[in-house]
């Protein structure tokens, strides 16, 4: 796996718009604010297009971009605008002898999911599960976001996920685990199973997190990778940030539908890790060879 080369103020950054587009008036915002970071900008032109009222525009297009950005010289990162719906679509028009041949920051999360794996598993780039910039850098880039979003991309040496105040570690299944974090959003990676970029959970630690989802809902997408095989072999699970997700008890969660699903594997799970759709939103790498330990609740990335 190859970890993308820090990034230094100065450095060009590319937006793209990978699912769902902003309004026309956000644009500006958003190149903005990666300016006000310290960036130059290049931006892709489709990232206030329509298609359907819900992709930024045709995928085509939208994976283009992708190539375009990791194959200009001048580009050094590749941020994503924001996430939505339609980011499958790219697979098709995404070339990875491009992306394996030009390492980059690639920072995104949410509907990006299924371009974290394709990146990592064929590409084997390092991707960042990060803050975006409409939806998290523009109204709400807030101090613990910010320092570990800087932390991962800039800083120097073994990066350590810090729990924020008040968000501390939870510990559903005690143990320690090592292996490269694989994962992101629960109804991607389950759309993944049967398709080329198919989630790889063998010797891995999953990292899982959800959206306005219903416990139900919840439980038939993590039966789904039970029953395609996707906890047998997996050396350690974490869950993120399940942001507006409903249940009907208050003492059933989804911590116990993971303890339920891999009852008899001795797989250490840890939960409430604060990266989703929430704030703070701390940055993940992904692909990165992690160390999850209850003892200390601590998780490492080398």
């Amino acid at each position: 796996m190859k970890y993308p080369e820090k990034l230094k103020k100065g450095a060009t950054v590319g937006i793209i718009a990978p699912s769902s587009p902003v309004p026309e008036e956000r644009v500006g915002q958003c190149i903005e604010t990666v300016e006000s970071l310290g960036y130059r900008v290049k931006a892709a032109d489709n990232l206030a297009a329509s298609k359907g009222g819900y992709m930024a525009g045709d995928e085509r297009v939208r994976g283009q971009w992708i190539n375009r950005m990791f194959e200009d010289p001048e580009v050094d990162a590749v941020f994503c605008l924001r996430g939505g719906d339609g980011a499958n679509r790219l697979i098709d028009f995404i070339d990875p002898e491009v992306i394996r041949n030009n390492p980059k920051i690639f920072v995104g999360y949410s509907d990006v999911t299924s371009l974290h794996l394709l990146f990592n598993q064929q590409c084997d780039l390092v991707t960042f599960h990060g803050p975006m910039v409409s939806s998290n850098m523009v109204d709400h880039f807030d101090p613990e976001s910010r320092e570990a979003f800087f932390d991962a991309i800039a800083g120097e040496g073994n990066y350590v996920y810090k729990a924020p105040e008040g968000k501390e570690i939870g510990i559903a299944r005690a143990g320690r685990a090592k292996g490269r974090l694989t994962g992101g959003n629960l109804t991607v990676l389950c759309a993944s199973v049967g398709t080329p970029y198919e989630l790889d959970t063998e010797d891995k630690i999953l990292f899982i997190e959800e959206i306005g989802e219903h416990i139900g809902n919840l439980d038939r997408h993590i039966y789904q990778l039970r029953n395609a095989g996707k906890f047998d072999r997996a050396a350690g699970i974490l869950l993120g940030q399940f942001t507006r997700c409903d249940q009907d008890e208050p003492d059933y969660s989804i911590v116990n539908v993971l303890l339920e699903a891999t009852e008899g594997m001795n797989i250490p799970i840890m939960y409430n890790i604060q990266s989703g759709h929430d704030f703070p939103m701390i940055n993940l790498p992904m692909g990165a060879v992690c160390t999850m330990d209850s003892a200390d609740r601590s998780i490492l990335f080398e």
